[in-house]
């Protein structure tokens, strides 16, 4: 059988996980012809980086990439983390792009797949999340290291995790082997350790967040205390 699932069906797991709040909400809508479109997540990334450096009156162009490759990242995997635990759905996320001139995505067209259905439903769920994220990455033209990047990802994930255990605390078991499973995959692997059953977690690199005028240490940062 397909693991195909009908497009409506996606977009309610999506409007039902948004319900979750912050980073999970991620609109959807009908494919449009292409001027009519908001631009793909990787030209409209350097907008959002120097809108970083303006926020913070940082010039250092590399902690405006970071900030906002973690915030992007976050955005990636609450909707994909949510609706693969929540729904069984692991959304298709390669249509997704920007909805106006902030943050916010959406998802054109969407469409979706049953993860019991799937001969790796960990593969895809990293797929859909850190590989739309990675897309972004090749177009950076500011030098970033990969660790940081990976870190970034990794930090994101865990905190989607923790705000989606808070709201469904059913999903424990699901949820923290799901997460552990991905922070042992590709190049999630050595980015960092869970701390406790939050969950939080400790990372092997820095954002650079405190880099910025009144910036500070996230509490995963590995110079923090």
């Amino acid at each position: 059988m397909t693991a195909e699932v009908p497009p409506e069906q996606v977009a309610e797991a999506l409007r039902d996980v948004a319900r979750l709040g912050g980073f999970f909400a991620l609109d959807t809508v009908a494919p449009a012809p292409f001027h009519e479109r908001g631009g793909a997540l990787r030209d409209g990334f350097a907008d959002r980086a120097r809108a970083v450096n303006d926020r913070f009156a940082t010039a250092e162009t590399r902690v405006g990439v970071s900030v906002a490759h973690l915030g992007l990242a976050a955005r990636l995997w609450s909707p994909v983390l949510a609706c693969a635990l929540v729904h069984g759905i692991v959304p298709t996320m390669s249509g997704v792009e920007w909805s106006g001139d902030g943050t916010d995505l959406r998802l054109v067209g969407p469409r979706g797949r049953l993860a019991a259905r799937l001969p790796s439903p960990l593969e895809a769920v990293l797929a859909e999340a850190d590989g739309v994220l990675r897309e972004v990455e090749r177009g950076l033209t500011v030098k970033v290291a990969p660790g940081l990047l990976a870190g970034n990802s990794a930090s994101a994930l865990v905190g989607s995790a923790a705000q989606l255990l808070r709201t469904r605390p059913a999903l424990r078991g699901p949820l923290t082997r799901l997460t552990r499973d991905l922070l042992d995959t590709g190049r999630l692997r050595g980015t960092g350790r869970i701390t406790g059953p939050g969950p939080t977690f400790r990372r092997n690199s820095c954002c650079l967040y405190y880099r910025a005028p009144g910036g500070g240490k996230c509490g995963d940062c590995c110079l923090t205390p």
